[in-house]
């Protein structure tokens, strides 16, 4: 299976390789090769991209760790097909965190397809979006991880998000004045997570979100986009929020996390998650804040006898606040503070706070770039943890 995803790679390569010599290439950032059918009716952008991450952690007592590995390496393909309203976008994962969680409801199968999804653009400004795709959760989540500021998401992210999922999204904006943005989203999905085979264990998954734009879009969609690498030339600034419902759910994250099983199948609960973020950027200066929530209806899984099997929801919230400052000389310095509470007399688990300082250098924006941060982790049970990590970003 390894063998035959990597010969595909391999031939994509060489084909982008043949195209680039025979026609005009894109420029670097913009794909491997770009195709336009003879009648128009269709495109397709191959691009692809990888991170090369070097971790090293120490705390007191403990020897230091370290650690090399490829942290992500994905193809993506996207264009239009038949019609420039209908769009698309297949994104596969082909490193082994990239593909890591089969199990039994995956066919015990790897994990390569990241995002496979339509876009149709039906009416005005209503799109229907239908597939496998990230749902409108959190603003770091969505924002892609060839776009980040620090060389990775933060706690809050990794403990809270909503991830990807099998479903429909219904998209629309309006303007309120001159420049004044509205957007909304409206989401149902199999609530189970990406990739998975054996269709619904639980209930559905409904999302909703609304953003306000007051002083209209960032410029390249900066949105969704860590650092100010447009340099906004006006005061920019994005508010969104988020409401979660995984009825039934039967994983202690709603989509994500263990399946929580019992002696007579999965247990089922209804979970909630609320969202809450704020982007800003102005002439170099960025700002990004987050608050997430997550509740249940019963978070203790219990067996059909009313004992309790070990699981448990992870219920509790999540503050995550981020700012830096890009140079003119395209480096840049971040700061980011972060805490996580779950809730300690269910989850057994104590409050997690972790200050991280990075420095990046952009050498083609987020196409090209090096960035490295250092982080301390407090714990009030441990003594603190320190990681530093290296990472070099491509994206063709």
């Amino acid at each position: 299976m390894k063998f035959r995803w990597s010969l595909v790679a391999i031939l994509v390569l060489a084909t982008s390789t043949f195209f680039a010599q025979e026609t005009n290439a894109p420029k670097f950032g913009k794909g491997l090769f770009n195709l336009v059918g003879k009648d128009s009716s269709f495109t397709m952008k191959v691009g692809f991209r990888m991170q090369l991450l070097g971790t090293s952690t120490w705390q007191d007592g403990e020897s230091l760790e370290t650690s090399a590995l490829v942290r992500r390496s994905r193809l993506k393909f996207d264009g239009f097909a038949f019609s420039p309203k209908l769009k698309y976008k297949i994104e596969l994962g082909l490193s082994n965190r990239d593909m890591s969680g089969a199990s039994q409801y995956t066919s015990n199968s790897p994990r390569y397809v990241m995002d496979a999804v339509l876009k149709w653009n039906f009416a005005g400004n209503f799109v229907l979006w239908a597939g496998q795709t990230k749902l409108p959760g959190n603003r770091e989540r969505v924002i892609s991880s060839a776009d980040l500021q620090l060389v990775d998401r933060s706690l809050v992210n990794s403990r809270f998000n909503i991830d990807r999922d099998m479903g429909l999204q219904l998209r629309h904006h309006f303007n309120l004045g001159n420049t004044f943005i509205v957007k909304e989203i409206l989401s149902i999905s199999q609530g189970e997570g990406r990739n998975v085979t054996t269709g619904n264990e639980g209930g559905h998954q409904y999302t909703g979100r609304v953003e306000l734009y007051p002083f209209g879009d960032f410029q390249s969609k900066g949105d969704y986009k860590g650092s100010d690498l447009k340099r906004e030339h006006t005061p920019k600034l994005a508010v969104g929020a988020t409401y979660n419902f995984n009825n039934n759910a039967v994983r202690n994250r709603g989509n994500m996390g263990s399946y929580m099983e019992t002696d007579e199948g999965l247990y089922e609960t209804n979970i909630s998650a609320i969202f809450i973020d704020a982007m800003f950027k102005y002439r170099g200066f960025s700002f990004m804040g987050e608050f997430a929530n997550r509740t249940a209806d019963d978070p203790f899984a219990k067996n059909a006898d009313g004992s309790l099997t070990g699981d448990e929801v992870q219920v509790g919230n999540g503050y995550n606040l981020m700012s830096g400052y890009l140079f003119k000389n395209n480096w840049e310095v971040t700061g980011r503070y972060t805490n996580v509470e779950l809730d300690k007399t269910i989850t057994g688990k104590d409050p997690e706070t972790q200050y991280t300082l990075g420095v990046s250098k952009y050498l083609s924006g987020h196409k090209l770039k090096v960035q490295t941060d250092i982080s301390y982790l407090d714990v009030p049970t441990n003594t603190g943890q320190i990681m530093y990590r290296l990472q070099c970003d491509i994206h063709f």
